[in-house]
This record gives structure tokens, C-alpha cells and sequence, in this order.
């Protein structure tokens, strides 16, 4: 298949473009356009065809439920059996924005979209193309991270080009996203809301509007996914990503010390580094790539930076990415989330590796 790309102002969206890529959900195809998170690859959520195309594209497991994604309210409706006052209060907050709300679906709905669950996931992005683009369709779109399965997600338009070249249609390339780092997700089903994946609207932003919010079990226990992103091993890239714990004194020298080890060994090492963690270790290391994140005072920035970094790192040829932790806060429960699921749960030291054996 050959894949157009579409380079596409989002002050001031080709009407061609959009009206392309819109004939194409239409008729039944996929299409990569870019959202305020990261971009999406789309489909008519009401086709069952066309949603298969995005797990076949991707190679995305089946059981991974998708987001379906509106252009305004009306479209809302449908979709769903009913609206929780909680859920209103939320819209009307942060809609259009990065927070996905779980409803329970109606039968409109295909199962495939919901990867049978009796819910469904529903957002509706702010971001001037994605927009358009689904209202030019006419058509909610199911629409999950446009790049392959289990990779970091794509925060530009080369990246989706890098993952998906000859297996889709279109890219609509709208520039670098905003967040960098996929919604929130949170369950409006029950009496107590909860987070089944922390994203670009925080649980103290959450609690601002509508009161007491919780993070799902799920999030760190394996269990079917209820909503994207909750398998335990995600986001990661080729290289081997290794966690480092602690306070700042301990992460810096646990990093000296397994860096050491692992070039000693002749492994290709990459750090991703706050500026403060940068300039204490300058000078001390010589890593084969480093990329810094942000200030640790500024955990949006880190967000923007994260996906794009870990992509970084594979293009420079790194077999191992050092990453040091962020704060659980605010921003901090989203990079931290997406970190752990990129490293598969190794933190300190790779598997094969006793830190004790590293005093040696």
C-alpha cells in the first residue's frame, strides 16, 4: 500500500486534506491525523471493517479496547446509554481536552471497538485538525495511538511515517502534539470514578471539579485491560529501558555505577536525564546518547519530551536507556505510569544484573 503524507497547517487546516482524509473514513479506511495528546489512527467507529484495519495496521492484540472520538456532544449521545451528572460537570470542564470518559455503550456501538466489554471509551481532542477532521467525516472515530503496537506513541508526524509507511492511506501531519503523552482515562460508571490510565488531566484537576477520584488496581496488577494503554508492558522502545529509583543523591549514583558496569561490558547506554540530574553528572559520564527531559520542576515539559526521546534513542543505536524518576504528582503520575510500562516493570538494574554485585 502506498501512504500519502499531508503536511497540514492547524491554524489554517487544507480543506482538501480534510476532506481526503474524511472520504476515506467514509469509505472505510484508516487514517493518521494528529490530536493535542499524541496522534491517532482513526477509523469509523460504526464500521467493524474498518475498525479490524486499525488492529491490523498496528498489530494491535484485539483485546485492547479502543477510544472513540467525537467532533461535539450530539455525536456523544449515541453512543452511550447514559450520561452521569459527574460525567457533565466533567465535559463541560475539560471537553475539548485530553480526558476520556467511560460510559456505559450502547448497542450501537461494535464490540470490536470495545474489545467486548460492555463500556465504552469516549474523548473529544482539542485540536484544531482532529476536529475538522471528524466533523467533515460526519462520523465518531475510533481512533487508538497511530503507531505499531507496543511502541513509544507518536508525538510528530515522522513518527507515524516511521511505524506505518505502506500500511495505511493517509498521514495528516499537523506538527508536534501538545502533551506528548496520551488523556486520562477515567471510569464515570460507578459511585467513585476512577483513573484507569493517568494522562494529559490530572487527578488533582479531577478532584477539583468533581470531588473524590481513585486510581483503578488494575493499573498496577495484570488483568484484562479495561481501557488503552493498561497492559503491564508498553510505550517501550527497542533499546532496553531501566528505571532508577530514589532520592536524588541515590538515583545519581545508582546510575553512575550500573552505567559503569554496562559499558564495561561494551553495551551502548543512553541516558534521559532532568537538567538538574544533567549538570550534577557532567563531566563524570561519557554516555553513548543523552537526551534531557525538562527541569524535574516542570513535569508537563517532561511529558511533551518523553515519547520523542525514547524514539531518539533508538535512532542513535542506544541498547539501553538509564531513566532516572520523576515525581508521582500531578504530570508525575502520567510520565511515571508511561516509564514503568516502558521499562516492563525493571527498575535499578536489568534483570541479569545484581546492583550488590556492583561494588565489586
Amino acid at each position: 500500500m502506498e501512504t500519502e503524507y499531508i503536511i497540514v497547517d492547524p491554524l489554517k487546516p487544507d480543506q482538501n486534506a480534510l476532506k481526503k482524509g474524511a472520504r476515506l473514513l467514509q469509505q472505510g479506511e484508516v487514517v493518521a491525523f494528529p490530536t493535542e495528546t499524541v496522534y491517532g489512527l482513526g477509523a469509523n467507529a460504526l464500521d467493524v471493517q474498518a475498525v479490524k484495519k486499525i488492529y491490523l495496521a498496528k498489530g494491535r492484540p484485539s483485546d485492547n479496547p479502543l477510544i472513540v472520538h467525537v467532533a461535539d456532544r450530539e455525536q456523544l449521545i449515541p453512543l452511550v446509554k447514559e450520561v452521569p451528572e459527574k460525567a457533565y460537570d466533567l465535559i463541560d470542564k475539560f471537553w475539548p481536552g485530553p480526558l476520556t470518559l467511560i460510559f456505559p455503550k450502547s448497542a450501537l456501538v461494535p464490540g470490536e471497538v470495545t474489545a467486548g466489554l460492555d463500556t465504552v471509551a469516549v474523548r473529544m481532542p482539542k485540536h484544531p485538525v482532529a476536529l475538522a477532521l471528524i466533523k467533515e467525516a460526519n462520523v465518531p472515530v475510533a481512533a487508538p495511538s497511530a503507531n505499531a503496537s507496543g511502541k513509544p506513541s507518536p508525538t510528530e508526524g515522522k513518527h507515524v511515517w516511521a511505524d506505518l509507511n505502506g500500511k495505511i492511506p493517509l498521514v495528516l501531519d499537523g506538527g508536534a502534539t501538545k502533551v506528548g503523552v496520551e488523556s486520562t482515562v477515567l471510569d464515570v460508571t460507578g459511585d467513585l470514578p476512577l483513573i484507569l490510565r493517568p494522562g494529559g488531566v490530572t487527578r488533582e484537576e479531577l478532584q477539583s471539579t468533581i470531588g473524590p477520584v481513585e486510581y483503578d488496581p488494575g493499573l498496577t496488577e495484570k488483568k484484562v485491560p479495561r481501557a488503552p494503554g493498561m497492559k503491564y508492558t508498553h510505550y517501550s522502545p527497542e533499546a532496553d529501558v531501566v528505571l532508577i529509583t530514589g532520592e536524588a543523591k541515590e538515583r545519581k549514583e545508582k546510575m553512575k555505577r550500573l552505567f559503569l558496569h554496562l559499558t564495561q561490558e561494551g553495551k551502548k547506554v543512553a541516558l534521559l536525564l532532568s537538567e538538574e540530574t544533567q549538570k550534577e553528572m557532567t563531566g563524570q559520564i561519557v554516555p553513548y546518547y543523552q537526551e534531557v527531559l525538562g527541569s524535574r520542576q516542570d513535569l508537563s515539559g517532561i511529558a511533551h519530551r518523553l515519547f520523542s526521546a525514547f524514539r531518539n534513542c533508538d535512532l542513535s543505536g542506544a541498547e539501553i536507556i538509564l531513566i532516572e524518576e520523576f515525581s508521582h504528582q500531578g504530570m508525575g503520575a502520567a510520565v511515571m505510569n508511561r516509564i514503568r510500562k516502558a521499562a516492563g516493570g525493571v527498575q535499578d538494574a536489568p534483570l541479569t544484573i545484581d546492583m550488590g554485585d556492583l561494588d565489586d
